[in-house]
């Protein structure tokens, strides 16, 4: 996936589980933060992280997703636990993992094992791409994001 590229719809459960589309949120910019297990330390500084600058994200127009193959009672729990204002997405069968190819081989003491890549994807009002941020560290990325959508902001008015 690359960016400018228009980016396919897609339905999952959400932590409710009720369906939730990319689609839904046409017109508005979207990111997506894509993390490997609900509740392990680092997902929980990223989650945290976005709900902590949550209502800055939402003045810029911007609507958070998180995904993770997570199941939405898992979902649903790390949400509670962690208060987190916005919808996290169960992707059990990998497919929009696959669709934006964030399923990397990783070493995990010493054993390969096959996981979610921290990445974001922030996808412009109209579903196309706006940036990638791969390999993300999580603790001030959701400031990344902020920056990133308010610097998009003075150029889209």
């Amino acid at each position: 996936m690359e960016v400018n590229e228009k980016v396919a719809d897609f339905t999952l459960a959400s932590d409710e589980d009720k369906p939730v589309s990319l689609s839904d949120f046409a017109g508005r910019p979207v990111v997506l933060f894509f993390y490997p297990k609900a509740d392990t330390p680092g997902c929980t500084i990223e989650a945290c992280g976005f709900r902590d600058t949550f209502k800055k994200l939402l003045a810029s127009g911007a609507v958070v997703l998180g995904i993770s193959r997570d199941t939405p009672k898992a979902q649903a729990k790390f949400r509670a636990k962690y208060e987190l204002p916005y919808t996290l997405l169960a992707d059990v069968d990998e497919k929009v993992c696959n669709q934006f190819g964030v399923l990397k081989e990783k070493n995990m003491y010493g054993k390969k094992v096959w996981g979610i890549e921290r990445t974001t994807f922030v996808i412009g009002p109209d579903q196309n791409l706006l940036h990638i941020f791969p390999k993300v560290t999580p603790a001030g990325h959701a400031e990344q994001v902020l920056a990133l959508l308010e610097e998009w902001k003075k150029t889209h008015k």
